[in-house]
């Protein structure tokens, strides 16, 4: 079992008018990723409405937010015990036996746009072994052609845009491979979390985003930058890209300051407890799909 204390804190000045925020900084709660305890703190006196998406499992906060400063700490301990899988045994999934649920992660979507990818993912990869190893190729391809570098996009850039540019943050690797997938008719979704492990180089430690697809009975996770640990992600949310689980969405004048994020692994190996490592096998910390 892996055991993280995470610690997020979102700092802002709101001005003279006030501002909505809708949050979504809360871990996930499945099967394999258990919230043993979770506090939420926000700097002014208001009342913080909550709620679960049912088909997803991402967890929403709204806030009206008078004029001045806010902050927002959100704390918890979280335990995951990861399914894991031989990867040669975990195969690509026909469209007709795909769960009606999962069916929307092989459309495009506005910053995936794999009907533009479709010529360049069978060229690369349509000869390939249908598979996990796959999916790991095409994981592997995104990362050898996009370089890693802190403020070289931003909220508009596109899986298109980043292969034309060739570099990035976790954000344009995880849609550029998500189109790749989806254009081979692999269910791939944009997760979002937190980037254990990452060197720190790369700065401060940070939220990340990375890649689930859908193989086999379940969803696995493929990180395209390579920069984290993923034994060590947080699950926040899931969506179809970046545009639905925003770790924050805001409604007016609002400045704000970088997040401050700290994550510790615990260790008891006396109580089977160990810190996040890379290892062969593919992991989730989903639940079977019905």
């Amino acid at each position: 079992m892996i055991r993280l204390e995470l610690h997020v804190e979102l700092n802002y000045e709101v001005d003279q008018y006030g501002a909505d925020f809708v949050f979504n900084v809360h871990a996930a709660q499945t099967r394999s990723q258990v919230i043993a305890a979770e506090n939420l703190v926000l700097s002014q006196p208001i009342v913080p409405q909550m709620y679960t998406d049912p088909a997803t499992g991402n967890r929403y906060v709204r806030v009206r937010a008078e004029p001045g400063s806010l902050k927002l700490a959100y704390s918890a301990t979280v335990d995951m015990t990861h399914h894991c899988a031989d990867a040669a045994q975990l195969a690509e999934v026909p469209i007709s036996r795909l769960p009606l649920e999962v069916i929307s992660y092989i459309y495009p979507s506005r910053y995936c746009q794999s009907d533009r990818l479709y010529k360049l993912a069978n060229n690369e990869f349509g000869s390939l072994p249908q598979g996990y190893s796959r999916v790991q190729a095409i994981s592997d391809w995104v990362n050898r052609r996009v370089s890693f570098r802190s403020n070289s996009s931003n909220s508009n850039t596109s899986a298109v845009d980043t292969l034309i540019e060739q570099v990035g943050v976790c954000r344009d690797f995880t849609h550029l491979m998500i189109a790749l997938c989806r254009a081979l008719n692999i269910p791939a979704r944009f997760t979002t979390g937190t980037d254990y492990g990452a060197d720190p180089v790369l700065g401060p430690p940070d939220f990340h985003a990375y890649v689930e697809a859908y193989l086999g009975d379940r969803w696995y996770i493929f990180d395209p930058s390579g920069t984290a640990i993923p034994m060590g992600f947080v699950r926040f949310g899931t969506g179809r890209d970046a545009a639905d689980v925003a770790f924050a969405t805001i409604f007016g004048g609002v400045r704000p300051q970088a997040p401050i994020i700290r994550i510790t692994a615990v260790e008891d190996t006396s109580r089977g407890i160990v810190r996040p490592h890379h290892c062969p096998e593919a992991l989730s910390t989903d639940s079977v799909a019905t």
